[in-house]
């Protein structure tokens, strides 16, 4: 078994997987563990949003992610800092109109503190 205390590319992975479903589901509380208060966000349409911004966007509804099932994740691990890399597909409704699936390009920064992975920067590009 994996042990991913000790691991931590597959720790970050794990991380990864936990903040998309903690979007998807709206589960607020835990996003907010998983973001650094210093996030920010540049969106596929290259809107800058922080984490309060996005959170509550998620919150209410104004990003309803109706699914987003990532792909492979790629990590390099760089002692405390990480960049995640993966494709995405993702269906959305952004503002009260659906968007279509789409797939999309993520990439995330992590920063360590206090023994705590937390997402600092995200990226994301749809792919035509």
């Amino acid at each position: 078994m994996l042990d991913l205390m000790t691991n931590p590319v597959e720790q970050l992975r794990s991380i990864e997987k936990a903040r998309i479903q903690a979007l998807v589901e709206g589960d607020i509380a835990l996003a907010r563990l998983l973001h650094s208060p210093e996030f920010r966000l540049v969106t596929a349409v290259g809107q800058s949003m922080s984490r309060d911004e996005y959170l509550t966007a998620v919150e209410t509804g104004e990003i309803n992610y109706v699914s987003w099932e990532p792909g492979e994740i790629a990590v390099r691990l760089h002692g405390n800092a990480a960049v995640l890399r993966c494709e995405a597909r993702r269906e959305i409704v952004f503002g009260g109109c659906p968007l279509p699936p789409a797939r999309y390009w993520h990439t995330d920064a992590y920063e360590q503190s206090n023994g705590a992975w937390q997402v600092v920067w995200s990226q994301i590009t749809e792919i035509y």
